[in-house]
């Protein structure tokens, strides 16, 4: 699963939050992990097929400590500009509309 964070190199970009290890007991963590999950492997497959590698920019599932899924953008400064490039430049061409 591209999203999980799960067997990548140690390149520091796995994001551990302020919510990072806090876990309250009869709180379902799974459900709001898988969605965030599902959402984090989309993502991860668009950037892929924008050209960037996801050893440089990726989203990381998560879940906070109510539970809810959390997708977080974790990256390089320089990946994370050409994708903040990449989406004003789309905005600009379609009016802004996403």
């Amino acid at each position: 699963m591209t999203g999980s964070g799960e067997g990548w190199l140690n390149d520091g970009l796995d994001a551990a939050g302020a919510d990072f290890g806090l876990w309250v007991s009869g709180v379902d963590y799974i459900a709001g992990w898988r969605e965030a999950g599902e959402a984090a492997d989309r993502l991860n497959r668009a950037l892929l097929g924008a050209g960037f590698e996801l050893s440089a920019v990726r989203a990381v599932a998560s879940a906070n400590e109510d539970g809810r899924g959390v997708v977080r953008l974790t990256g390089w400064p320089d990946a994370v500009a050409r994708l903040a490039q990449l989406l004003e430049a789309r905005a600009d061409g379609d009016g802004g509309a996403a």
